[in-house]
């Protein structure tokens, strides 16, 4: 055994992996370029933080983001299928090193070859104790390379858990950001259509007010009261989507909804970024996105994976070796007598036939030829997203834009209606349309409001951090 060992060695590490050695697939043409739909006006190249919700520096938004991390039920079993596959690799390295066993065992009976030579020597068979202690040894020298390539698989798809748990972490960060600055939007929204019910509402009194003292007339009440009943209408439905908003930030934080997050409820308007929205360029997209990442390193493994099968064509040559004894009784096991061993090569080959093997190598290569168009449409879709999301917002901020003078017209025109209707100069329906006019456009700009706060977060999901 001391004389085969190193012969091994040096037979296991003469040997060559069979397969392509994996490299890391060029992306498409231009896929490393600037961000086409970056506006320098809005969006900046530098690189976006990991932990990109604190650009709005909100304590109670940080504080939440960091208990989902801490308490959300797919990213614990993101950890456990991690946990998975590094059992699998660990596996995997086993067999670069011998492989032993140890038998013991102690019998008392008739044995069938000890009653053959009893009668060959004219004696009468006998019931004994035979007692034996065996030790195994074998080694598969990795001549073609197949436990490396098994070892290389099972690295590639460890690290491809790791990009996946990091996907359900930026899902994660994302998603409660959104329902909390959702829930922050829909405060503003409600808060607009309580202002604005109590307006309609006091017009509704004075042109009831009118009517009683004979300067008004029954139409004019009438279109009052029409004006409060749809301003009060809004206040419901914007009422059941902030509690929904509310029950989705609970779930995100792996509470009940018995343990709501009340104090989320305070926030009356989503909070704004203090600074231009970090974008950075398409180089650094592509080493950030965790699904390009992890469809990287499915190509690894499946690469590695078409070693393994091609290292199934040739023989696998393992060592073997035992040493031990079996006696009639414990003083005999030790003695010479007694002892049994033996060391030698075994071979394991499926031949002539090789259809079996040659169609798993076929299958691998198609594996990994699948791998790669995934790989492609992986980067294509991760910049698609993004300038997606980025038009989206920049569209978005243009409207808000608009909206916000509309508004500042409207607020300027109801006020001059109201001033001209004290005066006598305008009608009680000038000052109704002008007040329904400010309503629409107060109720246009909170909820850009609330899509701008949503489009930043979808942006900055397309972006990929929040895994490091």
């Amino acid at each position: 055994m001391r004389r085969a060992w190193p012969i091994a060695l040096a037979l296991a590490l003469a040997g060559c992996a069979l397969g392509p050695d994996y490299k890391p697939p060029a992306p498409p043409a231009g896929a490393t370029a600037p961000l086409v739909s970056v506006t320098p006006a809005l969006e900046t190249a530098a690189e976006p933080p990991d932990a990109w919700w604190r650009l709005y520096e909100d304590p109670l938004l940080d504080r939440l983001v960091t208990e989902a991390f801490a308490a959300n039920r797919d990213l614990a079993a993101a950890e456990a299928n991690l946990g998975v596959s590094r059992a699998a690799l660990e596996a995997a390295r086993d067999g670069r090193y011998p492989r032993t066993g140890v038998n013991l065992g102690a019998k008392y009976g008739r044995d069938g070859v000890t009653d053959e030579i009893l009668e060959l020597t004219g004696r009468k068979p006998e019931t004994i104790w035979l007692f034996d202690g065996i030790l195994d040894m074998s080694y598969e020298l990795d001549l073609f390379g197949r436990v490396r390539r098994s070892i290389e698989a099972s690295g590639a798809d460890a690290e491809a858990a790791i990009a996946s748990r990091d996907a359900v972490r930026i899902t994660v960060a994302a998603e409660t950001t959104r329902a909390y600055l959702q829930m922050c939007a829909l405060g503003e929204q409600l808060a607009v259509a309580r202002r604005s019910a109590e307006v309609v509402g006091r017009q509704a009194e004075i042109a009831g007010q009118r009517l009683k003292l004979g300067a008004g007339t029954d139409f004019d009440v009438e279109r009052a009261e029409q004006l409060a009943a749809q301003a009060r209408a809004a206040i419901p439905p914007l009422e059941g989507q902030r509690r929904s908003a509310l029950f989705q930030l609970t779930a995100l934080l792996g509470r009940t909804p018995s343990q709501a997050v009340t104090e989320a409820e305070g926030c009356a308007a989503p909070p704004q970024l203090k600074v231009p929205l970090p974008a950075g360029d398409g180089a650094s997209l592509l080493k950030r996105r965790p699904d390009v990442r992890l469809a990287d390193r499915r190509l690894a493994a499946a690469t590695a994976r078409i070693g393994v099968a091609t290292a199934d064509l040739y023989p696998r040559i393992t060592l073997t070796g035992l040493y031990g004894g079996a006696a009639p009784s414990l003083e005999d096991l030790t003695r010479n007598a007694g002892l049994i061993w033996g060391v030698g090569p075994e071979i394991n080959w499926t031949f002539p036939n090789m259809a079996g093997p040659r169609a798993r190598v076929a299958a691998a290569q198609a594996t990994a030829a699948a791998s790669l168009a995934t790989f492609d449409n992986t980067v294509l879709q991760a910049l698609r997203e993004t300038e997606q999301a980025l038009a989206t917002y920049g569209a978005e901020l243009d409207h808000r834009k608009a909206l916000g003078e509309a508004l500042e017209r409207a607020r300027r025109a109801a006020g001059m209606a109201h001033g001209q209707f004290a005066a006598g100069s305008a009608t009680t329906l000038d000052t109704l349309t002008s007040d329904q006019t400010l309503i629409t456009a107060e109720a246009q700009v909170a909820a850009s409001d609330a899509a701008l706060a949503q489009d930043q977060v979808a942006v900055f999901k397309a972006l990929g951090g929040g895994w490091r």
